[in-house]
């Protein structure tokens, strides 16, 4: 830091700014693929099924239970 306090800019070359914007890139696209990941594992409704199967069965028949009432009316 200087001297008032504030960080001093260093100039970079246009293959230092390059290899920035490379490196920047590389991030996002790991970043980006490991939200889609984590996105498609949270809404498969199969892992769901299979890590809670009564409580999915219950909602089910509770869902069910709404729309055969809701048909009466």
């Amino acid at each position: 830091m200087a001297a008032d306090g504030k960080a001093r800019v260093v100039p970079q070359t246009s293959e230092q700014i390059r290899a920035e914007i490379e490196r920047t890139r590389a991030e996002l696209a790991l970043s980006v693929g490991e939200l889609r990941e984590e996105v498609a594992r949270r809404t498969d409704w199969r892992q769901w099924v299979r890590e809670r199967p009564y409580t999915c069965v219950g909602a089910a028949f509770f869902i069910g239970f709404l729309i055969g009432n809701s048909q009466r009316r």
